[in-house]
């Protein structure tokens, strides 16, 4: 192999043939992987049952309305119902959830626990340290970077606290309960947004990225990259897909709001992503990682997002969009930070011998519920079975990639807006690495070092600014 590396005949694939040499260590012999191939089957089984459990057999109780009325309560209402203004249909919703998730606890808990089980089985296996070690090798991300993550979350928790007394302020509520969480703050303000209006105010919020940049958005739209709206048997939601040697393929399903808008210029970062990585590399190197993905994607948001902040001058509007970037903040950095540590806990305790009982989970999960939110916040019961209806739990140590990529996006639109040119050359460089190194090598190259706090002590001080504009229009 390190014959191979140093052959100059072979440059090309000195990335390829270096992977494949550091991967040796956890490669078994040839009868011991045929072995592990026939357990694999075997081993997609906790999460197999937990999806049966939680997207089939699961039924919630039905529950009244604000009207009065007897509704049904499913996995894709609960989250209306907790975004609906009449706080006793927020708190129904949520004890009906997690009572139901209560009746169950036992099975699930023992999915769980599978699932740390098998991980265990494989990191001893191959030989790896631990359960964690194991599943950031494959992008070769150092520990350090999780462990960095979660500390420093902890060192930012008193800005989360904050949040939360100006949502209870605005809420006017005596105390803030968990089901008041994705409460609307400010009454909807209604942003009638047509697709054509969203593509030029898209366009308008990444000018900070450049010339090449905006004229490599325009291809996409004028070369029909996107598929719009919505459609008889389209895939819900929104994604960017596509073959090396093809374009980009955006599939939306537009609707003419603020929502659609930031999916649109969302989508396009990951478009744009995979066009300046496939136009720059070779078949072999183009592909970037999971880790990297969304790094792309949530930079226009922050970007775009920016721009509507600086052009709003309507004090309603300001505070709509401000507490619309404050949630996303909770949601994707602290809250995936949460999941990201309790991950890491309760595999520690297995790999220490401890059982995972459905007590022991509920209590480590109820009490980082009161660290994260504060003592100023009152941490209802029922949130302790959460951890029994989050299916990423089944795709361990994959969650900090939400926090990881939304931070490492919120350093480099703050590079971006504050250097201007030098910041758009480095990270129109990290567009066009692709899989040509390590995640953690392109990221630092572009002048983001995850292994270090600063990316997300970068992010933690735009929210800052956020929480003080928010206190300021609402004084």
């Amino acid at each position: 192999m390190d014959a191979f590396i140093a052959n100059e005949k072979l440059s090309a694939y000195t990335f390829t043939l270096e992977e494949m040499k550091r991967e040796k260590a956890h490669v078994l012999s040839q009868a011991e992987e045929a072995l592990l191939a026939q357990v694999g089957n075997l081993s997609q089984a906790p999460q197999t049952i937990f999806s049966m459990l939680n997207n089939a057999d699961l039924k919630f109780p039905r529950i009244k309305d604000e009207h009065g009325n007897e509704v049904e309560l499913t996995h894709g209402s609960y989250i209306q119902f907790l975004e609906n203004p009449n706080r006793e249909v927020r708190e129904r919703a949520f004890k009906a959830v997690y009572e139901t998730y209560a009746k169950q606890k036992n099975t699930i808990a023992a999915a769980l626990n599978a699932n740390v089980t098998k991980n265990m089985f494989y990191a001893n296996v191959r030989k790896y340290p631990s359960v964690m070690e194991m599943s950031l090798y494959g992008d070769n991300i150092p520990t350090d970077v999780y462990t960095n993550l979660v500390d420093t979350i902890h060192e930012s928790l008193p800005l989360l606290h904050r949040y939360m007394d100006l949502r209870k302020k605005l809420l006017g509520v005596d105390q803030l309960h968990m089901y008041d969480l994705f409460a609307p703050l400010v009454d909807e303000y209604k942003m009638d947004i047509t697709y054509e209006e969203a593509k030029q105010t898209v366009k308008d919020g990444l000018k900070p990225l450049g010339k090449d940049y905006a004229d490599a958005l325009q291809t996409g739209y004028d070369n029909r990259w996107i598929d719009i709206y919505e459609n008889e048997n389209k895939r819900s939601g929104a994604y960017a897909w596509g073959a090396y040697g093809t374009h980009p393929y955006v599939l939306l399903n537009h609707k003419d709001n603020l929502n659609s808008m930031f999916t649109l210029a969302h989508e396009m970062g990951h478009a744009l992503h995979s066009h300046y990585s496939d136009t720059t590399l070779p078949y072999r190197d183009a592909q970037y990682t999971i880790f990297l993905a969304e790094v792309a994607s949530t930079t226009n948001e922050a970007l775009l997002m920016d721009y509507l902040l600086n052009k709003s001058t309507d004090p309603k509007e300001k505070l709509y969009l401000l507490t619309y970037y404050a949630d996303q903040f909770r949601t994707t950095v602290f809250r995936q930070t949460m999941f990201a540590e309790f991950e890491k806990i309760i595999h520690e305790r297995a790999e220490q011998g401890d059982a995972l009982t459905p007590q022991l989970l509920s209590e480590i999960y109820y009490d980082l519920n009161v660290k994260y939110h504060g003592e100023g916040m009152a941490v209802d019961k029922e949130i302790e079975m959460e951890w029994a209806r989050i299916p990423h739990f089944y795709n361990s140590f994959y969650v900090y990639k939400y926090a990881t990529g939304f931070s490492a996006a919120t350093s480099f639109s703050k590079q971006i807006l504050e250097e201007g040119q030098p910041a758009v050359d480095r990270y129109l460089g990290f567009l066009k690495s692709g899989g040509s190194d390590y995640s953690i090598n392109i990221l630092k190259k572009a002048g983001v070092d995850m292994s270090t706090p600063q990316p997300i002590r970068e992010a933690m001080s735009v929210f800052k600014e956020l929480i003080e504009q928010m206190e300021q229009l609402t004084k």
